[in-house]
């Protein structure tokens, strides 16, 4: 028999030690922030982002650029991590944050909000008040490239980040990749840790899910929210909602029956 109030102090216990939990994990991907911001491996992103942000575009004169390596952003307990290709020039280098202030960003915060990993639809600078709920968003590379064209190497000097912030958010179950490049450098990640043999059975293609046994999250891919595929037609708002609502409810599904939905 439990002896009175022993199930209590237990739960309590139990509260404090995951509260402890997060706070260590906050603490973590804060120094990480700091490390990415301080970053200065690449010449070419360097003096690149530096020049954007002194040159600056007409519209944003006003702007005092950010103009360094653009970090992750989210939820530390996220279970849903999303992962593009590179801050834009005149957006995440000019804001400081990842997907802020272009048209990619606008499609990917009014989405998220859409589907309930985000407290508003609208994504303008760091201090705009939007929180992500359940959701982190980072890219393959931190600095805005030429071009959109990150070099090889940029790619092998930045993917540490991404790795780490992986071995970080421990609550990770569905990964979103934008693009084939976010695509093609996940799956990289996992092949080269051995948790997948190759990467040949998997072909890139809007809207496809690639599922492993846990503790691997559970992969979702879409078009980038760029305006070359936006404004094409390639991807419309309805095809990248379709995405989210899709790792939503993978991520139901990864949830113990007593604490799904009701239908």
């Amino acid at each position: 028999m439990v002896a009175p109030g022993h199930e209590e102090r237990r739960l309590c216990e139990n509260k404090k030690e995951r509260a402890g939990a997060n706070a260590g994990m906050t603490d973590r991907l804060k120094k990480l922030e700091q490390q990415v911001i301080a970053c200065a491996r690449c010449p070419r992103l360097v003096a690149y982002r530096g020049r954007i942000a002194c040159e600056k575009r007409r519209a944003y004169r006003d702007w005092d650029y950010w103009g360094k390596p653009v970090p992750g952003f989210g939820d530390p307990q996220a279970r849903l991590l999303v992962i593009g290709l590179a801050p834009a020039a005149h957006g995440g280098n000019r804001t400081g944050r990842v997907f802020t202030g272009d048209s990619s960003g606008d499609l990917l915060y009014a989405t998220l909000y859409q589907t309930g990993f985000a407290s508003q639809p609208h994504s303008v600078s760091r201090d705009d008040g939007l929180r992500l709920r359940d959701a982190y968003v980072t890219a393959a590379v931190r600095c805005a490239p030429p071009g959109n064209k990150p070099l090889p190497e940029e790619f092998r000097n930045c993917r540490e980040y991404l790795e780490r912030e992986l071995d970080l958010l421990r609550n990770v179950q569905v990964v979103a990749a934008l693009g084939r490049i976010a695509f093609d450098t996940f799956l990289s990640i996992l092949r080269d840790r051995g948790q997948i043999p190759s990467r040949g059975a998997f072909h890139f293609s809007h809207g496809a899910v690639c599922q492993w046994p846990p503790p691997l999250p559970a992969l979702v891919v879409s078009y980038h929210p760029s305006r070359q595929n936006t404004q094409t037609g390639k991807l419309t708002r309805a095809m990248f909602l379709a995405v989210f609502r899709k790792a939503r409810t993978l991520l139901e599904a990864r949830l113990p029956a007593e604490r799904r939905r009701p239908a």
